[in-house]
């Protein structure tokens, strides 16, 4: 790929994963008269014969991606990410776990991997823009140059959750052509233009975890090893032993070996007295948390309470909050009614209705706000 000194303002390079999203992402683009580029980013380290083979890099998605672009006729490119995706993304997934923390490998993927790529290699190609199959919305042309990030129009496929903590620097050069399209839409314009993934189904999947089994990749990638614990309830009476906090998630019921009169769930994963807290059921229920590591999509800062929509994971339907700025890249959220299993690790997201104002990482679970009245703008800075 030859550096090009200017960039072209209907050139887009669109990342191609070999399914029918991405596919009719670049048919949407060239029939509304971009020039586009595919490139498909080779992601997993091993050997992914082994694999299932239309997951990640696989022979199959990467010949689907190929066929694609060969029947769009479009320049295709094939680039070797690997080693970062086994730092950026592997190596987190797996001390995420060990830390006691349930990761979510698509958003940091996202944030450390794929649009920096994207955006690297469309510079080099002399392109102004980059695209992929996901399901959501950028405003561009908004006030102090800030490009705005929005849900998808299908709620049953939005995926703005897995976005929101990319930066204005990749924001400014994304194009989402399928934010304004059903599932079925996409699906009718791989069919419209005869391309061989119309019809292929879609995993919901870690890529790289078969099976969904992320125990057993974990153990048989030798990342995590068997770290004996205790299993321990509110008072810290012992109840059992674990095989290492690795292993368990907030929540969890099922596979804890313990004889209990009443259900009892993983409440709290201490990595650093490797212990399993359990108790009952309600203990699940939190009110407020502190997220970490926030990025602001409308503005630079939060410099006040607003109220928002908080999604606490990717299926989460939401719920109404107050989100407050904390000291550093921190923030405390406070629910308006507790929610079950709030997870260290996961992203929380934070929406006004389907604009995507930003979020963070969550750090731990806090005592409510205080009692005192607050004040909170609804559209702060918005």
């Amino acid at each position: 790929m030859d550096a090009m000194s200017e960039l072209t303002s209907n050139r887009v390079v669109v990342g191609m994963s070999g399914g029918v999203d991405s596919s009719a992402a670049a048919a949407v683009l060239i029939e509304k008269g971009y020039e586009v580029i595919g490139i498909t980013l080779k992601l997993w380290p091993q050997d992914c014969v082994s694999r299932a083979e239309d997951k990640c890099c696989g022979p199959q998605a990467v010949m689907d991606a190929r066929s694609v672009s060969h029947q769009l006729k479009i320049p295709y490119y094939l680039v070797d990410e690997s080693a970062d995706f086994q730092q950026h993304v592997i190596q987190y997934f797996a001390e995420e776990y060990k830390a006691g923390r349930t990761p979510n490998p698509c958003v940091m993927c996202n944030e450390k991997l794929k649009f920096g790529t994207l955006l690297e290699r469309a510079r080099q190609l002399g392109a102004h823009w980059i695209a992929t199959g996901h399901y959501a919305r950028v405003v561009h042309g908004q006030p102090q140059d800030r490009v705005l990030l929005k849900k998808g129009l299908d709620p049953r496929k939005d995926q703005s959750y897995f976005l929101f903590s990319l930066r204005q620097e990749y924001l400014r050069h994304l194009l989402f052509p399928l934010g304004e399209l059903t599932k079925s839409d996409s699906r009718e314009v791989a069919r419209d233009s005869s391309l061989r993934t119309a019809d292929k189904e879609e995993s919901m999947e870690i890529c790289f975890v078969p099976d969904n089994d992320y125990r057993g990749f974990l153990t048989q990638s030798k990342l995590v090893g068997v770290d004996p614990g205790d299993i321990v309830d509110l008072q810290g009476k012992v109840l059992g032993r674990h095989d290492g906090v690795a292993f368990y998630t907030i929540g969890q019921r099922r596979g804890l070996g313990l004889s209990s009169p009443e259900p009892l769930y993983v409440l709290e994963l201490d990595a650093k007295l490797n212990r399993v807290v359990v108790g009952p059921v309600d203990a699940l229920d939190k009110p407020s948390f502190i997220i970490d590591r926030c990025n602001w999509i409308p503005f630079e800062h939060l410099k006040e309470p607003i109220e928002v929509t908080a999604k606490i994971r990717y299926n989460h339907p939401g719920t109404l909050a107050v989100v407050t700025p904390l000291e550093g890249q921190r923030a405390r959220v406070d629910l308006s009614v507790p929610q079950r299993a709030i997870t260290p690790g996961q992203a929380c997201v934070l929406y006004q209705d389907d604009l995507v104002v930003g979020g963070g990482w969550i750090l731990k679970t806090c005592d409510p706000a205080p009692a005192e009245p607050v004040n909170v703008a609804q559209n702060a800075s918005l």
